[in-house]
């Protein structure tokens, strides 16, 4: 539902300057070129942000200067994707959301009030304790900036507090006490909401085995150039049914493993073979638990049984990206990761099926290129799309 124009603005920013995006040395800092100056600034976001911190993105910072002790001249608020501004200032987003509330923007809430932020029940604190007549609810808001086309998820790193706050908000809907799980999505173009169960199987099983208890409402938002919101403030369609079905622990995976120089090593059945510097990319699957297989992968001691147990035993640095799905998908991203690696290793991971590889290897690392990226997310979130052609 679109509703009526309506621009807000959450904090009175000034002098917004922009900065390119050259990477991130820790979760809360990213460098940037400023100008002609690098220089770093302050970024008050945890979450992964893969997909929108790529090299080159334009960054939206404000100077940070006129606070004292404060270690870095700016302050990260937003990056650019496809000329649109994503919020990560995650402070920013209840601040949204009160003024959202209080102009009546959001629908089923137009006759609800704010008692009070920042509210504390039990071991749990959440964000707003509102009422409608007579009766108090909770509402716990969450910032999602994890997106393809048209479908937004969140999280896009494993959160224990976000599965925390689901299941004592439903025992406080139980007691009495009505509970809202309000994602606000940072993207126009979204459509339909779900939780990520590639990234956070258990956060997305707990949000459907809730469904009864709790009332979950996702929004997309539209920020302007100057950090102001559009008029545009949609609400977004969760597909249940589809949920159900691919939020199991079964699917496929991308090992992305780091060799700091050049290897020969045995494995296997494949002899000897030399493998060069860089970024390898393994592509594997998994009818059933998924999550161990990965944790088995990332594991150096134990017994060799597949060619990648060779491999990781040698490896610098491996990381596990799941790609969960009801459908069989191996060989369709191996055929797509071969698309944009720069070698492969023949023979690899593939003696029982008819590729020719299931190892690839990239000189830079993956996780900051835009073309793995966009193989991620079609994978991971657009492909969705198809199953939802018939929805609005």
């Amino acid at each position: 539902m679109v509703l009526p124009p309506f621009t807000i603005k959450p904090l009175h920013l000034k002098n917004i300057q922009k900065g390119r995006f050259l990477e991130r040395p820790n979760r809360f800092v990213v460098r940037c070129v400023v100008g002609r100056q690098t220089c770093e600034a302050y970024l008050p976001n945890p979450g992964k942000l893969w997909e929108l911190l790529l090299p080159g993105r334009t960054l939206y910072l404000v100077e940070n200067s006129h606070n004292r002790g404060v270690k870095f001249p700016y302050l990260c608020v937003a990056v650019e994707r496809e000329g649109i501004p994503v919020l990560l200032h995650t402070h920013w987003t209840n601040q949204v959301v009160a003024q959202l509330i209080d102009q009546r923007r959001i629908s089923g809430l137009e006759d609800a009030r704010i008692i009070r932020r920042e509210v504390t029940f039990g071991h749990s604190r959440f964000d707003f304790l509102l009422q409608k007549g007579n009766q108090p609810f909770l509402l716990e808001v969450k910032s999602c900036t994890l997106f393809g086309n048209r479908v937004a998820m969140f999280p896009d790193a494993v959160t224990v507090r976000g599965r925390r706050h689901l299941t004592e908000l439903a025992a406080l809907s139980r007691e009495g006490t009505p509970g809202i799980v309000l994602f606000l999505v940072h993207w126009p173009h979204a459509r339909f909401f779900l939780p990520d169960y590639h990234t956070d199987i258990d956060f997305a099983r707990t949000f459907l085995d809730l469904k009864q208890d709790l009332t979950f409402k996702a929004v997309s938002v539209h920020w302007r150039k100057n950090m102001m919101l559009d008029s545009q403030i949609r609400e977004l369609a969760i597909p249940w049914d589809l949920l159900a079905r691919e939020a199991k622990d079964r699917g496929n995976y991308i090992l992305v493993l780091q060799l700091s120089e050049d290897r020969s090593m045995s494995v296997g059945s494949l002899g000897m073979v030399f493998f060069r510097k860089g970024f390898y990319l393994y592509v594997g699957s998994a009818r059933a638990n998924l999550a161990k297989r990965m944790e088995r992968h990332l594991r150096k001691r134990k017994k060799f049984f597949w060619h990648i147990d060779y491999l990781r035993d040698q490896a610098d640095r491996c990381t596990a990206i799941p790609i969960r799905t009801s459908q069989p998908l191996e060989h369709e991203i191996a055929q797509a990761v071969c698309g944009i690696a720069d070698w492969s290793i023949k023979g690899f991971g593939s003696s029982d099926c008819t590729c020719e590889t299931h190892l690839f290897g990239m000189y830079d690392n993956p996780i900051r290129s835009p073309r793995f990226m966009a193989l991620l997310q079609h994978f991971r979130i657009d492909r969705l799309e198809s199953f939802l052609s018939n929805l609005p």
